[in-house]
């Protein structure tokens, strides 16, 4: 049976796209094929995976602070959709449910590591050091100014708290709505802009050194 393939199997292989350009607005194609889905339709699944995958594994490394586990974090998020399609209602714009899965599974893995100190603030920052440190024989050049910028702007980014960090992730790089990043983190939208202003002043403090140069 294909669902307990999907279990042992992962979900992101080389699909080759089985949908033309649609023409029907988005959010009601996502809601059309999470009721094909409900009714167990793998290509569905399949094609819903190809539209959003990319979308979902991003969001986790940036969440994370490292794409390590992304690809595996993703995968839960599209098996949890599978298996609540036939609860799904669509009362809500479908991202802001993908995206409320995908920020809660973030949050496990979060606590998981932070229980089993995996990851430390310590760790990240003596990183994003050697970064800097690494090479300082080498004549800096544009690409690798620009890795390094990149690099601190990931570290900074994960060391933000989680609701801040999930606020800054989702309209950084997926361009949601302050009302869909609200209804992600159950919140109002005057307190996503909070968490956005808080968020934005400490990441200009942690980045001031490349800011300046």
């Amino acid at each position: 049976m294909w669902t307990a393939h999907v279990a042992t199997t992962p979900i992101f292989l080389k699909m080759e796209s089985s949908f033309s350009p649609i023409q029907a607005d988005e959010g009601t194609l996502d809601h059309a094929l999470m009721s094909r889905i409900g009714d167990g339709d793998h290509e569905a699944f399949r094609e819903l995976v190809e539209r959003h995958q990319h979308a979902v594994i991003g969001t986790v490394a940036k969440m994370l602070g490292s794409p390590s586990d992304a690809e595996d974090i993703a995968q839960q998020v599209f098996l949890r959709i599978w298996r609540n399609a036939k609860r799904y209602r669509p009362e809500a714009k479908f991202t802001t449910y993908l995206f409320t899965i995908t920020r809660n599974l973030v949050f496990n893995e979060t606590r998981r590591r932070s229980r089993k100190k995996e990851v430390s603030s310590d760790e990240r920052e003596e990183n994003s050091n050697q970064l800097v440190e690494d090479s300082p024989d080498r004549q800096p050049d544009s690409e690798l100014l620009q890795s390094e910028l990149q690099a601190a702007v990931d570290a900074a980014i994960a060391s933000l708290p989680e609701a801040q960090r999930t606020a800054v992730v989702l309209r950084r790089y997926e361009q949601l709505p302050y009302e869909d990043i609200a209804s992600v983190l159950g919140l109002s939208v005057s307190a996503v802009k909070s968490l956005l202003f808080r968020a934005r002043t400490t990441l200009r403090e942690s980045l001031e050194g490349y800011l300046e140069s």
